[in-house]
């Protein structure tokens, strides 16, 4: 089965056997955007067609505001766009875009995942988080003898929710950002890759020990 086969929360819950729960476990941590960044999503916004499609929202709402936070950990980590991920039969596919560790062999080698992005399609959130967990579980399982916590994030372009999978609890941020509030947007993204920075120092103590 493909990510997208699992087309609700709670039937990837089911099937993965992992529990569910809700809190807020996201912290805004304070993220300088650039001017440059801000000018020219305003103006896409304003003047562009931004959302006639599913890839125009991933192309020019999604990625950019990802891309901008990505940047700054850009050293230790690799966004990648529409990367195949395969962990067996069950679990397989082409996440919109994947956060994983910068290969010691190079850009061009896929290394270990650590944050899963699923566009909500036609604002479908319900769908895109069985489609999210799905690919947490594979990268979780990639992961497997390091035991990271995998981060996930759902989104339409405007409204952005957050989740994670610790072991065998899935758990949803209860609160949810937008586009429409830059800085609390950037500053909730950045806490996840803080997060995710913190594990791949972690696991590469754990490796060198």
């Amino acid at each position: 089965m493909s990510f997208g086969s699992y087309k609700t929360i709670g039937a990837a819950i089911k099937e993965f056997q992992i529990a569910y729960t809700e809190a807020n476990f996201v912290q805004e941590l304070d993220f300088t955007l650039s001017d440059y960044f801000r000018e020219d999503l305003t103006l896409m916004m304003r003047e562009g067609v931004v959302d006639n499609s599913e890839f125009a929202i991933c192309e020019n709402l999604i990625y950019p505001v990802l891309k901008e936070i990505w940047k700054h950990y850009r050293s230790k980590f690799l966004l990648w766009s529409h990367q195949s991920l395969n962990y067996d039969e069950n679990l397989s596919g082409f996440p919109e875009y994947i956060l994983a560790r910068r290969s010691p062999l190079g850009k061009v080698v896929f290394d270990r995942p650590y944050l899963m992005l699923v566009e909500a399609k036609q604002d479908n959130f319900e769908a895109a988080w069985g489609q999210c967990i799905a690919e947490m579980i594979a990268a979780q399982r990639l992961n497997a003898e390091l035991d990271v916590v995998i981060f996930g994030i759902t989104s339409n372009g405007d409204r952005w929710q957050i989740g994670k999978l610790e072991q065998k609890i899935f758990t949803k941020n209860s609160t949810f950002y937008t586009i429409q509030e830059l800085d609390k947007l950037a500053g909730a993204l950045n806490f996840v890759f803080i997060q995710c920075e913190a594990q791949l120092e972690r696991v590469g103590d754990r490796l060198v020990a």
